[in-house]
């Protein structure tokens, strides 16, 4: 594929947007990385970045296309338009931003609508698939927002997803459809979760129980993923106790906005909201297990 006359730039270096870039630079894109984590500016470098900074306000007039991997609304309120030199001031006309947060449907919109005054064009683009599948170039996108602006960033995002949605032309669909999708994967969690508690209180060997679910039709994606990190007592964090404390909220204040009734993500939100206030909110969001209490767990092994 020859992208070169696109040059990408890709915020937010964490394990999706790491992944991310890697991709396209696997491919030969022309590809800048920005984080305010040197480690993995440096990381990037070295994979063959053409250039990393904490900020891409320096490269603004450079890019063609900006990818913003970060966590919430407000990280990309301040990226795009915080400071004395905001970045959205900085980019030329024409420049393509892609949203691949998890926010709102309004917020997406919202971005959208203050980019346009710049006349800067936006996707809202949500991903999944977790840090693996980044870093294979296989995400699952479902983007909306202009048409043709789809079409024109078609060729990137094959080299970054296995499968791609368009959603429709209005902003916030595809943030729409990635909140619905983190109803289930949050459910999925707190249920897993549960299921491993309720095994380690009757005193069945949990990896005994993990091999029985993967095998049988209890089995879901998210306990084939997650159930491993309890297993192993590893919690070190591929998606954290607070994204779904956020992500779930969202799908809440939906709910609310629509009125309509959503208890099993109402549930599962409270046990994430345990979890977050028992300091483990920025452990992984399998660690909401250890919100039961009366039962063993795994340890780490040294």
């Amino acid at each position: 594929m020859n992208n070169s006359i696109q040059k990408i730039g890709v915020i937010g270096l964490g394990a999706m947007g790491m992944g991310i870039a890697q991709s396209l630079i696997r491919e030969g894109i022309p590809t800048y990385g920005f984080d305010i984590d040197a480690k993995a500016c440096e990381q990037l470098k070295q994979m063959g970045a053409i250039d990393v900074a904490d900020s891409a306000v320096q490269w603004g007039k450079e890019l063609d296309v900006i990818l913003l991997v970060v966590v919430n609304s407000a990280q990309i309120e301040h990226i795009l338009f915080g400071g004395e030199n905001p970045l959205v001031k900085q980019l030329k006309a024409g420049t393509a931003i892609v949203l691949h947060s998890t926010i709102s449907s309004e917020q997406a919109q919202s971005f959208a609508n203050r980019l346009y005054k710049y006349n800067i064009k936006m996707l809202d683009a949500p991903i999944s698939g977790g840090a693996l599948k980044a870093m294979q170039g296989q995400l699952t996108i479902m983007a909306s927002g202009p048409s043709e602006l789809f079409e024109r960033l078609i060729p990137i995002f094959e080299v970054i997803a296995e499968r791609l949605y368009y959603i429709g032309n209005e902003i916030g669909q595809g943030s729409i459809v990635k909140m619905i999708h983190q109803l289930l994967a949050g459910v999925h969690i707190a249920v897993a979760a549960e299921s491993m508690a309720l095994a380690a209180k009757a005193g069945i060997p949990l990896d005994l129980m993990y091999d029985i679910v993967t095998h049988a039709a209890g089995n879901s994606w998210m306990f084939e993923n997650r159930v491993p990190h309890i297993l192993a007592g590893d919690y070190t964090p591929k998606s954290s106790v607070d994204i779904f404390v956020k992500d779930l909220g969202i799908v809440l204040e939906a709910g609310r906005e629509m009125r309509f009734p959503l208890p099993m993500a109402a549930t599962a939100h409270q046990m994430f909201l345990t979890a977050s206030n028992e300091g483990l909110g920025q452990w992984d969001d399998s660690a909401v297990i250890k919100t039961y209490k009366g039962i063993t767990l795994p340890k780490e092994k040294s």
